[in-house]
């Protein structure tokens, strides 16, 4: 758990923690072109609930675009909102969307009938799967840092494979890294984990002043973290 690295952990100064955190990823010069066609590949998503299938349950089918950890989003929400879920079958196509229906119960045992507590789940899902990390770049005096940010589950467990995954990327991109730190950070009602790694800058891959090669890094880091990479 990151708790035990928390000695030494600054927090994020506030400009970019708001950044960071915020609940929708902007558009324009914070968001790269082949960022914002991932994401709107994703908003395809369509999230039904079925309550005459299971006399017990509430079916919710869920159809959106395939991607690593995706499965464990979804859980994860299902069990941040004390949802129980019964059954659940998952498949995906040749076109890279993946189907899942879950039977699901809400704590007390009921199902889940109000449209309003259906439109706040539905909107807590499709935040999650949109954007289940958040990635930036920013400057740290004179160096360039890389942030890594995840939702941490409310029983205390972060995302597996982040730190494994964002090394590999810039690994991948022949970026070598100076130092790396790992914390929590309070921010948008909920705990964060917060990777923090200071990268070397390079005559090979300048960072300093180059927005292309910035671009390029949060590109890699989060697909490789997505699973999305080609």
């Amino acid at each position: 758990l990151a708790e035990g690295f928390q000695q030494g952990f600054s927090s994020l100064p506030p400009t970019i923690s708001e950044e960071l955190f915020r609940l929708e990823l902007a558009d324009g010069d914070n968001c790269s072109r082949s960022i914002c066609a991932e994401m709107k590949r994703v908003q395809k998503a369509t999230i039904n609930f079925d309550n005459t299938l299971s006399p017990a349950h509430t079916l919710l089918q869920i159809n959106c675009a395939d991607q690593k950890g995706l499965l464990y989003d979804i859980l994860r929400t299902m069990k941040d909102c004390s949802i129980q879920v019964t059954y659940g079958r998952f498949w995906s196509d040749k076109k890279g969307f993946r189907e899942v229906d879950l039977f699901i119960k809400q704590a007390d045992g009921k199902k889940i009938i109000d449209p309003e507590k259906q439109d706040v789940l539905s909107s807590r899902l499709r935040s999650e799967m949109l954007h289940p990390l958040r990635v930036m770049i920013v400057n740290r005096g004179p160096d360039v840092e890389l942030l890594v940010a995840n939702p941490v589950e409310l029983s205390g467990k972060g995302r597996p494979r982040v730190f494994y995954d964002a090394t590999f990327a810039l690994k991948a991109l022949g970026i070598c890294i100076f130092s790396a730190e790992i914390g929590r950070q309070a921010a948008s009602e909920r705990q964060w984990e917060v990777y923090r790694f200071l990268l070397d800058d390079s005559s090979e891959f300048p960072l300093s002043n180059s927005l292309v090669n910035r671009n390029r890094i949060v590109d890699r880091v989060r697909k490789t973290l997505l699973g999305c990479y080609n």
